[in-house]
């Protein structure tokens, strides 16, 4: 394989990122990086054959401008949702992008995986819907016949159609590129942009209504946690319904004008070194995962797979979404150091879909730290005191350090009242990417 600079390596050579001026709306975002560079690649899809489908700020644009028109052609009115059950591709970009053009709000739904889940699988999606009074449900062809067993139970919903029947709108051309919304006035910065629903596995799901305003606040915010570089590369494998992939990954690339190198959840499934192979391709810097996924590489990735591969390029790999297990980081971090990871990029980090999705960054640059604390006194009274090191049955908890830029985090008791330093409780937070509602 060829030699590659790491780009960690060479500090002075990237310039830091800055928030792009004038733009307080993802389509704002959108119509700016395809006028200033329409023919760079933004996103390198990767195929499950292999081959990689190039889609440029442009291909984006067009795309989205003509999904818009077929949405305002089916009745879609300003305000509102339409729920997207796409799988990992070029239609959710364009029909994400199309449903704000057009005015609406976006619903990004998982589609089916399991034949045998079928009726659980309706179950919930049909109380999203109904939850989100979904107007248009957009779908792909294996999934519509699916899609319209769920419209009989969501009144709200007008119709099912598949994205490809959208996109055979009028694309946008050069004269189009760009110009305002396709709806009658330009989106102000404080409407709705998303609703995402919580990953809780009981009781029913919740949406989290999120608005332009709180979707760039978060971006930049994370932008200035990974102290983002004009160099970066973003790699993502994580589902696009859910927020550390929609959020964390595609909408920081597009903000920040960073390609991204996208494969789908079940290729990183079927094959997990799939993940850390394309950051080796496209030498990726940044790209985030649950904690589950960092285990999977350590424990399912045969050694023969690893020949040649070279991560020296990643220098922030953010560990969220579920509680980090301290020994899958030592792990991690021991298997793949002689493939050029360094343990200082393993970023254990907390969020939650109510601040869009990141909320507190661990120092760029150190490892991972963990507080080793006694077993009776958190179990019982919730005081983390600190454990001797030879207490074999001392709990350890891995830092997910301060709360980003303009963000504020507090432990209050069941009261509601705040609790000193080592005292357990419930987490508050406040900033400006705190959800609507």
């Amino acid at each position: 394989m060829s030699q590659s600079i790491s780009p960690s390596a060479l500090p002075s050579m990237a310039s830091h990122l800055e928030p792009l001026a004038g733009a307080e709306t993802l389509t704002q975002v959108l119509h700016r990086r395809a006028q200033a560079s329409p023919d760079a690649v933004h996103i390198h899809l990767w195929q499950d054959d292999g081959r990689v489908e190039p889609i440029t700020y442009a291909d984006l644009f067009n795309g989205a401008t003509a999904v818009a028109r077929s949405l305002q052609a089916r009745g879609l009115l300003r305000g509102e949702t339409l729920a997207m059950m796409l799988p990992t591709g070029r239609d959710f970009f364009q029909v994400f992008f199309g449903t704000l053009l057009a005015g609406g709000i976006p619903v990004p739904i998982y589609p089916p995986f399991r034949a045998n889940k079928i009726e659980e699988y309706a179950h919930r999606q049909a109380a999203i819907l109904q939850n989100a009074q979904a107007r248009l449900l957009i779908t792909f062809r294996p999934a519509e016949r699916l899609a319209r067993l769920l419209k009989p139970r969501v009144p709200s919903l007008g119709g099912v159609v598949t994205a490809d029947r959208l996109g055979r709108g009028r694309a946008a051309g050069p004269s189009d590129r760009p110009v305002g919304e396709v709806s009658s006035s330009p989106l102000r910065p404080d409407e709705e942009a998303l609703i995402q629903y919580t990953s809780g596995s009981t009781g029913e799901p919740r949406g989290v209504t999120l608005t332009h305003r709180n979707l760039l606040a978060n971006v930049v915010a994370i932008g200035r946690g990974v102290q983002g570089r004009a160099d970066d590369v973003v790699v993502c494998w994580l589902p696009l319904y859910h927020d550390m992939g929609l959020i964390g990954c595609w909408l920081y690339a597009l903000y920040f004008g960073l390609p991204i190198a996208v494969l789908s959840p079940l290729a990183f499934l079927r094959r997990p070194e799939r993940w850390l192979q394309t950051i080796h391709r496209h030498r990726g810097t940044l790209s985030p995962a649950p904690n589950f996924a960092y285990e999977l590489c350590v424990r399912k990735i045969p050694d023969r797979a690893l020949k040649g591969l070279d991560l020296s390029s990643w220098r922030v790999a953010l560990n969220g979404a579920e509680p980090v297990n301290p020994a899958t980081l030592e792990r991690f971090i021991q298997r793949f150091a002689a493939h050029g990871f360094r343990a200082e990029a393993m970023m254990p980090v907390y969020g939650l879909a109510e601040c869009s999705v990141a909320l507190t960054f661990p120092p760029l640059g150190r490892p991972p730290r963990i507080d080793r604390v006694t077993r009776d006194a958190f179990q019982l009274h919730r005081r983390a005191d600190p454990a001797p090191p030879q207490d074999a049955d001392a709990l350890e908890f891995v830092s997910v350090g301060r709360a980003l830029p303009g963000h504020k985090v507090r432990i209050v008791n069941d009261e509601g009242h705040p609790v000193p330093e080592r005292v357990g409780g419930q987490a508050e937070f406040q900033g400006p990417s705190s959800m609507k509602g």
